[in-house]
């Protein structure tokens, strides 16, 4: 018998269940009366609002298989336009926009859509790019269509009292694309059959003891989707969500006081911003009781404000490690990364991400640029020992969209079932838990030794001038790389000033250290670019491009 299996059932149980229950609070701006009005929408009419979709969706060509591109704001025709895909056995994709429009338009053109649900802006820009949309036959348009035709999400759906036939997709079925950041390298296309999506909604629930009882600050939009598929009500905050480290603090803790949130996953960026701003004006959040920061390391003074000052008593924050590929790899809570960073030392070992999840096999490899054929208990690194982290999981994604190459150098074939190359470094300590070093692409080759990171950086984050920095690699024409030490001060600090006795005594610091006693170039920068998703990540790679032209520079001043 088939295995079948679908994430819309979940939201069809909930609406069964909690029909009168809010699915959905959408916060929209300031209230008649002060503060944010909110729109609500409940599981029934979710469940309806996103059969009557599938109705549609079916008429006009969109059905088992179809990939279909989303580019919807965080709303309810986002939510019912994600469930009524599912429900029809569509293949929804999700790209974030904030990438930019060249490196969006080489997604899709990997991707090759047949359908997009879009704003209009999202449609004018598919047919003045048509050439990336050749198999392109199917456009839905939330808001005015101009000149381009298609359906109106408004108009093309069909309202009916009986309950839309979900697909009867089996495990194996793919369900969804989701694309990576490309934060060290092209974003690529992450394949999740239905299988996998399922049992990722599962491992969430149980790593954060989610019910439906909870309300979840909804900051991320694609973890609503799993929000509202565990029972939580996604609580949505006015905010663009594609620049979650320039969010305006109110506009998230009052939907949290408001609503009485237990719950949020949001960007470190974001919590920190928030947290701080919430220090500073004496807010606490007395309902929030797990606050999970994803995406890049959470700072540890995050941890400190938001369980010292801004949660409840017995409240915890949980930083969980993972990729698109595959997520939640482990988790630690920050109760425990503060007592095991405290010192120094354990400052400098790198970032602990915790033990691995429920289901989840974590080992340590030989660092390798190039492919692995085949898994062999011997690439396995004793404990403590930096190597690549790699994962064997059920909801890991076993491919990449349309892209084999990048499948042979992530994945390693292990008879039926197969170990993900996480594209990180790191190392398993003697209890057990994971510690990230960094991304294996940001690793610097001098002619010595590999410089990671995490453990290089945090000796120069001591300064108190230090805001953070940035480890880089500049060629240096014999085919290995000059580390660089990049800063980005504090707000008040004046490098034009204070910079050449930062510089000195930053160097005084790297001396002191085996680690990072031969760095001998330090730079300053006013602000570091991020990623696109969570604007946590440093873009490492354009800073590397950076250094390289200042060091030139410096030669050419000093140069006789």
């Amino acid at each position: 018998m088939a295995n079948h299996v679908n994430i819309a059932e979940r939201l069809r149980h909930m609406a069964s269940r909690h029909p009168d229950k809010p699915a959905v609070i959408i916060c929209s701006g300031p209230g008649e009366k002060g503060g944010l009005a909110t729109i609500s929408h409940t599981f029934r009419e979710l469940d309806r609002d996103s059969d009557a979709a599938a109705r549609g969706f079916l008429k006009a060509g969109i059905g088992r298989g179809t990939k279909t591109l989303v580019m919807l704001r965080p709303g309810l025709p986002f939510f019912s336009c994600f469930f009524a895909l599912f429900k029809v056995g569509a293949v929804p994709v999700f790209i974030d926009p904030g990438m930019g429009g060249t490196r969006l338009l080489e997604c899709v053109r990997v991707l090759a859509p047949e359908a997009m649900v879009g704003v209009p802006l999202a449609h004018a820009v598919r047919v003045i790019s048509r050439k990336y949309f050749p198999r392109f036959r199917v456009a839905i348009t939330h808001g005015r269509r101009w000149f381009w035709g298609g359906y109106s999400w408004e108009k093309f759906r069909r309202y009916s009292t009986e309950s839309f036939p979900i697909a009867e997709t089996e495990a194996d079925e793919m369900a969804a694309i989701l694309f990576t950041t490309g934060s060290t390298g092209p974003a690529k296309g992450v394949e999740y059959n239905h299988g996998a999506l399922d049992r990722q909604v599962a491992i969430l629930a149980e790593a954060f003891g989610i019910t439906d009882t909870d309300k979840d600050a909804a900051t991320f939009p694609g973890f609503s989707l799993f929000s509202i598929a565990l029972g939580m009500t996604a609580v949505i905050p006015d905010m663009n969500p594609v620049m979650p480290g320039m969010v305006h603090p109110p506009n998230v803790i009052e939907p949290i006081l408001r609503e009485g949130c237990t719950f949020s996953f949001g960007s470190p960026a974001l919590w920190g911003r928030v947290s701080e701003y919430a220090v500073g004006n004496g807010i606490q959040l007395p309902t929030l009781g797990r606050v999970v920061m994803a995406g890049a390391p959470v700072p540890r003074v995050v941890h400190e404000r938001l369980r010292g000052n801004v949660l409840r008593d017995g409240a915890d924050t949980y930083t969980p490690y993972g990729a698109t590929e595959c997520m939640p790899v482990a988790c630690i809570g920050g109760r425990e990364v503060l007592e095991i960073t405290s010192d120094a030392a354990g400052a400098r070992s790198g970032v602990p991400v915790g033990y691995p999840a429920a289901g989840v096999r974590v080992e340590i490899i030989r660092i390798s640029d190039k492919p692995i054929r085949e898994w062999d208990d011997g690439l396995i690194l004793p404990q403590g020992e930096i190597g690549e982290i790699t994962v064997q999981a059920d909801h890991a994604s076993r491919h990449y969209h349309n892209l084999p190459e990048a499948d042979a150098l992530a994945k390693i074939a292990d008879g039926d079932r197969f170990w993900h190359r996480m594209g990180d470094v790191g190392y398993r300590d003697e209890a057990g838990r994971i510690w990230f070093c960094g991304r294996k692409a940001h690793r610097v080759r001098t002619a010595d030794r590999d410089l990671f990171t995490i453990p290089t950086e945090a000796v120069f984050n001591r300064h108190e001038a230090v805001a953070r920095s940035a480890l880089v690699g500049v060629g240096t024409g014999d085919g290995h790389e000059r580390p660089v030490i990049i800063i980005e001060a504090k707000p008040g600090v004046d490098t034009a000033k204070q910079g050449d006795a930062i510089r000195r005594e930053l160097l005084d610091l790297a001396k002191d250290n085996p680690l990072t006693s031969s760095i001998t170039d330090i730079l300053f920068h006013e602000g570091f670019p991020t990623d696109i998703r969570h604007n946590a990540k440093i873009n490492r790679e354009s800073l590397a491009r950076w250094a390289s032209t200042q060091l030139r520079k410096k030669n050419a001043e000093t140069r006789p």
